[in-house]
């Protein structure tokens, strides 16, 4: 191989390199928020996947309810607090995830007295189930 071979070789290795990392400065990389093994997700041939927001102004409170299938809630603004039967409330704030498992009787609220909470929630269930069952 001549030099002036070689060194064109070495070049294009270069400007391509350098153009390889220029465009890497701009490419998103996500960032994993929460990341869980969970049961009870739907098996039939279909899922339906529902992404909602919700909106809970100072106090607000969810019914007593149920799921059938996990959900994740992600808390764009304030915090949220889920309060599981028989446990510990739990309180994630502004850019935390948490999942809620099937199943469970729960109640989730806006514990602040002053400022408005906003969730996006993410549900896959079975086509048409219900997003919660209320407990009476």
């Amino acid at each position: 191989m001549s030099k002036s071979t070689f060194t064109s070789i070495v070049l294009a290795v270069i400007v391509a390199s350098s153009t390889t990392m220029a465009q890497d400065k701009h490419i998103i990389k996500p960032q994993t928020i929460i990341s869980e093994i969970v049961e009870g997700m739907p098996k039939g041939e279909k899922q339906q996947v529902r992404v909602l927001t919700a909106t809970f102004q100072p106090r607000d409170q969810t019914l007593f309810h149920t799921h059938r299938f996990p959900v994740t809630v992600y808390v764009l603004e304030g915090a949220f607090t889920l309060e599981k039967e028989g446990q510990e409330p739990v309180t994630i704030k502004t850019g935390e995830a948490m999942l809620m498992p099937p199943n469970v009787r729960m109640t989730g609220y806006n514990n602040s007295t002053t400022d408005r909470l906003r969730l996006v929630v993410f549900y896959v269930s079975d086509p048409d189930t219900p997003f919660l069952d209320a407990i009476h």
